[in-house]
């Protein structure tokens, strides 16, 4: 087996970097929102990658804003604490005592290990939730049930269940200007003060647009959007995202995600990436390589 001649490796650690010079500077100054939630999250080693990303994102001037997910948390604690959970249409129907839960799991647990782990880094994370400074103001979330026998609509009750209404970027303009990174849990405040429990991504797009993020990326369990062969799509307008949700390409969990991605995009980012975040230093490959690393749902 050949070995690699002296000085190979180091050199192409310097023509990697050397690389991605432009699309640093293409980046310098620019806000980019991370949806980090799934496998990665789970994962130790992909965790700590994540966080020295992050860092290394903040070192070259880019303003990265972390929100993050927690679900399967969320399960664990439900089930050590023999608390049943009911979904509808993917959402966690939220009573009271389930929101102190999801509270304590997001703003608590979740948020403190992903700042702890940005720290041991080498960067300077603070955790927040949409609750700090007014961040995010939620409503609640209804939805409507039809009965099959006969045929009338019933509002279901969803309990603690929210979705973005407003934004006050304040706090993240602030953030930004500083050597801050902002880790944020994905919990709102309502009118009467009430908690709300807020879909991740949906917090992330409301986030990303509010203060006119460049990129929007949503770290998921796939490789991003993919046709009917199963072949990723790099590029998608948001006439094609219409097209593939009509037509059943997009269907299941991939749809809200690909709303999500086209909402930020109507709503100011330059555009949006569905990637995968269990593959390592997926932040940096999208951000930093001419090929990118998921599927990019731009404004044409």
């Amino acid at each position: 087996m050949s070995q690699m001649p002296a000085g190979y490796s180091e050199l192409l650690t310097a023509t990697t970097l050397s690389e991605a010079l432009p699309f640093m500077r293409k980046y310098a100054g620019a806000t980019i929102v991370i949806k980090y939630g799934g496998h990665a999250m789970g994962d130790r080693t992909l965790a700590d990658e994540f966080a020295r990303d992050i860092v290394l994102m903040k070192q070259v001037g880019i303003n990265p804003v972390v929100v993050h997910g927690g679900g399967p948390q969320i399960k664990q604690m439900m089930d050590r604490l023999r608390i049943e959970s009911e979904f509808v249409d993917g959402l966690r129907v939220t009573d009271a005592a389930t929101m102190e839960i999801v509270e304590m799991v997001l703003s608590g647990r979740i948020n403190k290990e992903i700042v702890a782990a940005i720290n041991r880094a080498g960067g300077s994370a603070v955790g927040l939730s949409g609750r700090d400074c007014d961040l995010l103001r939620a409503r609640k979330v209804t939805r409507t049930k039809r009965d099959p026998d006969s045929n009338i609509e019933r509002v279901l009750d969803m309990g603690y269940v929210g979705e973005p209404e407003s934004v006050n970027p304040h706090v993240l303009d602030v953030l930004a200007r500083s050597d801050l990174i902002p880790v944020i849990a994905p919990i709102g405040y309502g009118d009467e003060g009430e908690t709300y429990n807020v879909n991740a991504d949906t917090f992330a797009g409301a986030i990303a647009a509010a203060v006119g993020a460049r990129r929007l990326l949503m770290l998921t369990d796939v490789k991003g959007v993919l046709n009917k062969a199963g072949e990723l799509m790099t590029n998608l307008s948001p006439a094609d995202v219409n097209g593939l949700i009509g037509d059943g390409t997009v269907s299941g969990g991939m749809i809200p995600k690909v709303e999500t991605c086209l909402n930020a995009v109507l709503g100011g980012v330059d555009a949006a990436v569905i990637l995968d975040g269990r593959v390592s230093h997926a932040v940096l490959l999208e951000l930093f390589t001419a090929h990118g690393a998921g599927t990019l749902i731009g404004k044409s």
